[in-house]
């Protein structure tokens, strides 16, 4: 924070036309963006970054700083005013660079390219919705981790969004769970300027937001004059004091300033062009060149001495707590470095070694409860939750306690298994807001066709590489009565497709634990995805669980007696029970068969030629099997290969049923076969 000049309103002025010059400056040169957001919301800004955010410049990553969400991403040379003004590491080069090829000042924030951007925002509502998950882990920390005595977890998370925000149904999703578990140290300060791309947002959205908020369980400020600084001050030294979370309500106009288009959606997604900034200049009295920033205003705004006082105070604190509590100060600096423990390796080795041992026919879904429980053991920072499917998903264990409201309204039990309600999409990017905050290893579930519904958030953590975990279970028409509606056909091949995202379909207890252990030391986001029904243990040396973790590997060989024919079948989770039954009669048929058991193609190919050549040498034709659409497995088997799947949705029946419909059988794989080799 820095404190106000002696001049409060000179000051104000000042630094709000700060951000209004270098975004109508940046994006002038650009040709491309959005200055009316951050025209409108310079005030809104000083008010929250100069008076009341917790941040430290040198240091992004001090770990009780306040977090900051730009929900309405696409204002964010708003954000990058603010991080070049209070003095990170954003040069006014990178801000001449908006929206170019490598610069730091991408069209949207994005989460590991700026430093200070907490998350990657641009599709609307998904911002609050991060931000609900880092309030969530803030107080699920602060419950862990705080002494009577000593507050180590003690931080707001404040969020800016406008009407595109309060439009998407996520932040519907995401609030409503807010206001349910309390979360009073979120602050969202919500930009009604009433305009949209398409014009008068009233024309469309008509809602009577203030209420509906409250209706939430939230604290409602209404009607704040957002160009007023002093006004918007006393709005949030109010939200700070509430046990609830906050909604403050700021009327502003889009463009503030602009002498000609303010107050319109001319002024949303386009340059102002020179004429109008020329104006802006002459009427603000803004003496300055494009980029060039007066010293006065830089002064004004610079966090470097404060920031670095409000970490040190808060360093002090902690070498207190340190040497009374030395045990959970080592515990939250490990958590929040996201360092596993010491003896992870080992642990790990264990419960896959445990999954072997026990040898078990069951679903894997059953199989992924018996690997948390291992899990949950081994790491205190595990952090489950469903999307009201705890009871199918099978993500709870017997040591997990709910998070959710007591029932009289008064408080809320914290725990470490999330009941997120029929939220997929909520729950997604509640998830990564949790990931991204640090000190927990979070996942959560739902069936696997509902991953539509929280599709892009599953994107979006994949542009981040964020930790994620999203657990799906109910994998294809194997669900069965419940018929097509529910039934995956496109949903892992449509995942596979996404950068960064590694699927696992494991297909037996012994995968599912190796699944579950790469996802907890991967880099990036996870998509673990189960079946329902029973899927058959098979044996395997210890080479064979080793290469497990590679995504693909030789489950069965052929005989030493090779055939002059042989095939190469390829499957997935409960198809390779099928590919393994399928051997016998086709080397009764004079072909010898190699079963590859594929849990994770995007692990597979990530590994180098020769292991893949290994695996899959050339020359040898494939056939693919999996409980989905076809197309994907060309790339593996090429147009002369064969695939066993469904490129249809499915139907209503048992599933033993439906498999035998469509032509899961291994007489069908077997003639898929001969085909492929004929």
């Amino acid at each position: 924070m820095t404190t106000p000049s002696s001049s409060p309103a000179a000051s104000t002025q000042l630094m709000a036309n700060a951000i209004r010059a270098l975004s109508m400056d940046a994006v002038q040169q650009a040709n491309s963006g959005h200055p009316g957001m951050p025209m409108g919301m310079a005030e809104i800004a000083v008010a929250l970054w100069s008076r009341h955010l917790r941040h430290n410049p040198a240091n992004p990553h001090w770990n009780d700083r306040d977090r900051f969400v730009l929900s309405n991403g696409h204002g964010s040379m708003l954000l990058y005013s603010l991080l070049h003004l209070t003095g990170y590491e954003l040069p006014i080069g990178e801000l001449k660079n908006f929206r170019q090829l490598h610069s730091k000042t991408p069209g949207h924030p994005e989460y590991g390219i700026t430093p200070g951007v907490e998350t990657t925002t641009g599709p609307l509502g998904q911002g609050v919705a991060n931000a609900v998950g880092m309030a969530l882990a803030e107080a699920l920390l602060a419950d862990e981790f705080n002494k009577p005595d000593a507050k180590i977890v003690d931080h707001h998370t404040y969020v800016f969004l406008g009407d595109g925000c309060m439009m998407e149904g996520i932040s519907h999703e995401a609030c409503s769970l807010a206001g349910t578990l309390k979360l009073n140290k979120l602050i969202a300060l919500y930009d009604d300027n009433g305009i949209s791309i398409d014009g008068d947002v009233v024309n469309w959205f008509h809602d009577d937001t203030p209420k509906r908020f409250e209706a939430y369980g939230w604290n409602v400020i209404p009607h704040v004059d957002g160009h007023d600084v002093d006004a918007v001050d006393a709005a949030i030294q109010k939200a700070k004091a509430s046990d609830k979370p906050t909604l403050i309500c700021c009327k502003t106009v889009i463009g503030k300033g602009a002498p000609t288009k303010q107050g319109g959606h001319d002024v949303h997604g386009a340059a102002l062009g020179a004429e109008e900034i020329a104006k802006w200049r002459a009427a603000s009295g803004w003496k300055w060149e494009p980029f060039v920033v007066p010293q006065e205003a830089y002064d004004d705004w610079s966090a470097k001495a404060s920031g670095a006082k409000l970490e040190a105070t808060w360093n002090d604190a902690f070498a207190q707590y340190k040497a009374k509590y030395p045990q959970e100060a080592a515990e939250f600096e490990r958590r929040n470095a996201k360092r596993l423990p010491d003896d992870w390796a080992q642990k790990a080795k264990a419960i896959i070694a445990d999954a072997d041992a026990r040898k078990e026919t069951v679903a894997t879904r059953k199989a992924s409860q018996q690997t948390i429980e291992g899990l949950a053991a081994a790491l205190p920072e595990l952090l489950g939750g469903s999307a009201d499917l705890t009871g199918s998903n099978l993500t709870n264990w017997k040591a997990s306690k709910p998070v959710r409201a007591n029932k009289d309204g008064a408080g809320v039990q914290w725990g470490n298994h999330i009941n997120y309600g029929v939220r997929e999409f909520g729950m997604s990017a509640a998830i990564n807001g949790l990931a991204l905050h640090g000190g927990y290893k979070p996942f959560g579930g739902t069936f696997l066709t509902f991953s539509d519904y929280s599709r892009n958030a599953l994107r979006v953590a994949a542009l981040m590489k964020a930790p994620s975990i999203f657990v799906f279970t109910h994998d294809s028409i194997g669900l069965g009565e419940d018929g097509p509606t529910h039934q995956s056909v496109e949903q892992l091949a449509s995942l596979r497709l996404i950068p960064h995202i590694t699927l696992w379909r494991p297909a037996d207890t012994v995968e599912t634990a190796v699944a579950w252990t790469q996802a907890i030391e991967h880099h990036g986001p996870s998509c673990l995805v189960f079946s329902r029904q029973n899927l058959a243990y098979s044996e395997r040396t210890d080479a064979q669980i080793e290469n497990i973790a590679k995504g693909g590997y030789v489950l069965r060989d052929w005989n030493d007696d090779i055939p002059a024919r042989k095939i190469i079948l390829i499957a997935t989770g409960s198809e390779v029970e099928l590919a393994l039954k399928a051997v016998e009669p086709l080397q009764r048929e004079g072909i010898g068969a190699r079963v590859v058991s594929m849990p994770s193609t995007n692990a597979f190919d990530r590994q180098d030629e020769a292991y893949r050549e290994r695996v899959l040498p050339k020359g040898v034709r494939r056939v693919a099997i999996e409980a989905g659409v076809t197309d994907f497995w060309r790339k593996y088997v090429g147009l002369e290969g064969g695939v066993v799947g469904i490129d249809s949705f499915g139907e209503s029946a048992p599933a033993g049923v439906l498999f035998k419909y469509f032509g899961f059988t291994v007489e069908h794989i077997v003639a898929t076969a001969k085909a492929a080799l004929d």
